[in-house]
Parts: C-alpha cells; sequence; structure tokens
C-alpha cells in the first residue's frame, strides 16, 4: 500500500507530460485555423485570377480586327472564339473557368438611328455553363433610345460616335480548394470594359469565306463554341 502511495504521489507531480497534452487538445482547433487561412488564401487568388480574365477579355476584345490599312477592320465571329479560348487558357485546369463560370462580351455603341449620341449594344457573344445572364443588358438593348450605357448605376460607361466600348461580365461559382465550409461557395463577379483601339467596321461581325465559323450565342450555356 506504501508502494502504491509513493508511485500516485510521483505521478501527481509529474508534469513532462503536460505540453502534449496541451498541444494534442490545441491540435483541432490550429489545423481549423491553418486549414480555413489556407482556403481564404485561395479565395482571394480565384477573385484575383477571375477580374484578370474580365480584364484580358475586354482588353483583346478592343484589339481584334485585320489588318487592312485602307478600310475599317473587320472582326470575325473566329476572332471573338480565339479571345473565348484564351480565356479558357488563361484560367486553367484548376479554374476550369467555363465548366463553372461564364463570360459575356458586348458591344457598346452609338445607336446610328440617333442623333443625341443615345447608347445601344450592337452584339453580344458568350460562352460558359452557368445560368447567369447579363446585368447590363443584352443584345439590340437601346435600340429604343433608352440605355444610358453599360455598368453600375451612376457609373455607366459610354461610346462615342463612331466608336465601340467592349464591355465584358465574367461571373464564377467559386470551387472550395479544401471545403466549402469555410468561406461557402459564393458567386464572384468582374466587370471590365476598354475602348476599341482603332478604326473599326462596326456595321457587323464577319464569316471567313472560306468556312462559317460557330457563333457564340448568349442563349446557350456550353463551355466551347
Amino acid at each position: 500500500m506504501r508502494r502504491l502511495r509513493r508511485l500516485l504521489g510521483r505521478l501527481s507531480g509529474n508534469s513532462s507530460g503536460v505540453a502534449m497534452t496541451e498541444f494534442a487538445l490545441s491540435l483541432p482547433f490550429m489545423m481549423t485555423a491553418g486549414l480555413w487561412g489556407v482556403e481564404l488564401a485561395n479565395y482571394a487568388l480565384i477573385n484575383m485570377r477571375v477580374s484578370q480574365i474580365a480584364m484580358q477579355l475586354a482588353d483583346n476584345a478592343s484589339r481584334i480586327g485585320d489588318t487592312s490599312n485602307l478600310d475599317n477592320r473587320k472582326i470575325y465571329e473566329a476572332d471573338i472564339n480565339d479571345l473565348l479560348l484564351g480565356a479558357s487558357l488563361q484560367g486553367g485546369n484548376r479554374l476550369e473557368f467555363f465548366e463553372h463560370g461564364r463570360a459575356i462580351i458586348s458591344s457598346l455603341e452609338v445607336h446610328p438611328d440617333h442623333d443625341d449620341d443615345r447608347q445601344y449594344i450592337a452584339w453580344q457573344r458568350c460562352m460558359g455553363k452557368k445560368n447567369y445572364d447579363s446585368s447590363y443588358g443584352v443584345e439590340g438593348d437601346g435600340a429604343d433610345g433608352s440605355l444610358d450605357g453599360m455598368g453600375p448605376e451612376d457609373e455607366e460607361v459610354i461610346a462615342f460616335e463612331g466608336e465601340a466600348v467592349m464591355f465584358v461580365e465574367v461571373a464564377y461559382d467559386y470551387q472550395a480548394l479544401i471545403s466549402p465550409t469555410f468561406v461557402g461557395e459564393p458567386e464572384i463577379r468582374s466587370i471590365s470594359s476598354f475602348t476599341v483601339r482603332s478604326d473599326r467596321d462596326l456595321s457587323q461581325i464577319y464569316q471567313r469565306p472560306s468556312a462559317s465559323d460557330p457563333v457564340a450565342r448568349c442563349d446557350v450555356y456550353v463551355n466551347t463554341v
């Protein structure tokens, strides 16, 4: 009995396992905080990449067209398809942008039948499986003179006569890296716009004489043209 008492006395005063016990108790909280930090960093990164896709699409859309030095530059359906393919490549396999998102390219112009520089959406092209439509108008909007521009209220962008503004909207459903528990699966949106850089033929989007290219229509929701 004395021996047992001495053993229990030594155990009660032994602190050699305290650190390990504390570590074991705090480990779940440390892991949770670490995983939350990783997920939050990934969310910030995806936000940046989606914004970059919108900006690249608008910038490149403002530059496309043939290289004629005599006439206004024509744009072709193939040019727009290449833009969308480029956005897919920029997003990369991890993002799978057009699998979980959608891009909308609009050509904002001055309506030729109005004298007061009224805006209208001359054409619009889209790609992506996400069920998302433009928040700022569809092709043909403004033909009645009712469109002030495109963009958030009181921050609309406008085109000037003889020019066009490439207005791009993108939307993407965030795909969690670890678990949706940390930040959920929010919808990430971004817009960007660039004025066309050179004189462009605004009469239509052309097809190549050799073969017709598919049109990235806005009434279908697919991840390819």
